[in-house]
């Protein structure tokens, strides 16, 4: 544990006072305007005094963005202030803020846009019971999405950010533009595998030109990535290595694996029994850093993220269930696995997870 412990510096100079990370964590709990709420703001605070990196919950980059209610916003100059508190409430507790930045395409919730199309690759619904058949991006709209990254970009660079995240996972759009499954499109975005990358290729430079002309303080890139999709056609792992050693060609700062556990193996192919990890740390081959997330729950569990060639461990229940949960790694004392007053949890993320309950109390979750 004592290399958990021990600072972390990126190549570009960030410095981290450990390995551990706050997971990207939706709390649903933004103001009514989209804007950083109190309850938000004391969420962060609470959970930075002790960790060394915060992904923040994922932040809509435009209008057509937002997936959910009570989605944080940073779509124009409006919510500048709002993410210099987000920033602000990290930062005073010594951790360093990434802002996660998203779109969630055809996933977006219909009743959030009465009048407005839902818009994605391809004019092909996704496999959720909400779900509308979206209508396709024309070719301009596209180049709109990735202006609207950058706009996002400079936003958290000028709220004093230590960096962004593009949020490529969990079926939202920058997957739907990598995935065969969401992207049939036939011009220069799809369908063959190079062309379903290009949306990502040109975000990713397009993103670094805008930190090096704007950023004053090392800033880090980031890309959140889930490695397979269980639909016919599907993201594969083939699909994956070639994303991510492009990624590592493009010299992104680090890639985080979305995934169910740390030690994950292939949901498409179970008889499969490599990790994934081993498979990406073959191609990446040290040329950026990969962060690990999924069921981190207790000390041994980050010793194997460690030793499985993580460079960053990401937590997520048990930096929801007590702030503390990382002083007490530290400490050497067991984790706490309750959630109550003490948990410091936004009133809808906590009555959220409340309805996760039974699930939860599985992994040896309880309630008070």
């Amino acid at each position: 544990m004592e290399k958990v412990f021990r600072s972390f510096i990126f190549n570009n100079g960030l410095s981290l006072k450990n390995r551990l990370v706050l997971a990207p964590m939706t709390t649903y709990s933004s103001n009514d305007d989209l804007t950083l709420s109190d309850e938000e703001e004391v969420y962060y605070k609470s959970r930075s005094k002790d960790i060394g990196l915060v992904i923040t919950a994922a932040v809509a980059v435009s209008k057509n963005a937002q997936a959910f209610k009570n989605q944080i916003s940073i779509r124009d100059e409006r919510y500048l202030e709002s993410i210099k508190r987000l920033v602000k409430a990290i930062n005073e507790g010594g951790s360093k803020a990434v802002i996660q930045l998203h779109h969630g395409g055809r996933m977006n919730q219909p009743n959030l846009y009465p009048n407005q199309d839902i818009v994605a690759p391809s004019s092909i619904k996704a496999s959720r019971e909400y779900a509308v058949t979206p209508r396709e991006l024309r070719n301009s709209e596209v180049y709109d999405i990735i202006d609207a990254f950058i706009n996002a970009i400079k936003l958290s660079i000028k709220a004093g950010a230590d960096g962004v995240e593009l949020h490529g996972a969990n079926t939202y759009l920058l997957q739907q533009f990598f995935s065969p499954n969401s992207n049939q499109r036939i011009d220069e975005f799809g369908p063959t595998l190079n062309k379903r990358y290009k949306f990502i290729d040109i975000l990713v430079r397009r993103s670094q030109e805008v930190i090096k002309k704007y950023a004053t303080k090392p800033f880090i890139l980031g890309y959140r990535l889930s490695p397979e999709e269980l639909e016919e056609p599907g993201i594969t792992i083939d699909d994956t290595l070639y994303l991510v050693d492009n990624l590592a060609k493009a010299k992104v700062d680090y890639i985080h694996l979305s995934t169910s556990s740390y030690n994950a193996t292939s949901i498409r192919n179970t008889s499969d029994n490599e990790l994934i990890i081993s498979k990406i740390k073959k191609v990446v081959a040290n040329r950026t850093v990969i962060i690990g997330v999924g069921r981190i729950e207790s000390k041994e569990d980050i010793e194997d993220v460690f030793n499985l060639g993580y460079d960053l461990a990401a937590l997520g229940l048990p930096m929801l269930a007590n702030p503390n949960n990382v002083k007490r790694l530290e400490n050497n004392e067991n984790l706490i696995k309750e959630f109550n007053k003490e948990s410091i949890l936004p009133s809808k993320m906590f009555n959220t997870l409340k309805s996760w309950e039974e699930g939860l109390k599985q992994r040896g979750y309880t309630f008070k």
